[in-house]
């Protein structure tokens, strides 16, 4: 019998649209270095924001940092330190845009990056939509993939936490 398929979740979308070998390793739950840098400074972000009474809004299978109207306009919010990953930030908030639409729900987003307190305005688009669903179905195949897809040296690879397990002999 065929194992169901997992739907897809913003941080899958997040992770694929820096790099499809970490999209893969999360996929299939393994997890990165607990104790680096960047993992502390998003968790403490997190913590700190759910600390002044600001809770994310699950609508299965996502996660909104916030949602929020202003008059008659419904406005999801995506909240990062920096517009460092911009792309994949813009599409995580696509996906929940896309996802809101689906049940019926017309809203507008806005990535906040909290270090250089600026806000950009996200549309789903009809372009935009047609790039989630190639990026969904490529989620897919990857996550069906027996092993990860082979290390991809990029910009993002020095400060990711799963450095070690893709550049471990290279760093030896």
């Amino acid at each position: 019998m065929d194992e169901p398929v997992p739907a897809v979740t913003g941080t899958d979308i997040w992770y694929y649209f820096i790099c499809r070998r970490q999209c893969w390793l999360m996929l299939h739950r393994i997890q990165p270095d607990e104790e680096d840098d960047n993992i502390e400074i998003g968790r403490f972000l997190h913590e700190y924001r759910h600390g002044r009474g600001q809770k994310d809004v699950d609508i299965d299978p996502v996660r909104m940092d916030r949602l929020k109207r202003v008059g008659d306009e419904l406005i999801v919010e995506e909240i990062k330190k920096s517009a460092k990953f911009r792309e994949s930030a813009r599409y995580q908030l696509l996906y929940y845009l896309w996802i809101l639409k689906q049940i019926g729900v017309r809203a507008r987003g806005e990535l906040v990056f909290s270090e250089e307190k600026r806000r950009e305005p996200v549309e789903l688009t009809p372009e935009a939509e047609q790039a989630l669903a190639r990026a969904i179905d490529d989620i897919r195949r990857i996550a069906a993939m027996p092993a990860p897809p082979p290390p991809v040296k990029i910009p993002f690879c020095r400060p990711c936490a799963y450095r070690e397990y893709c550049w471990a002999e290279e760093e030896a």
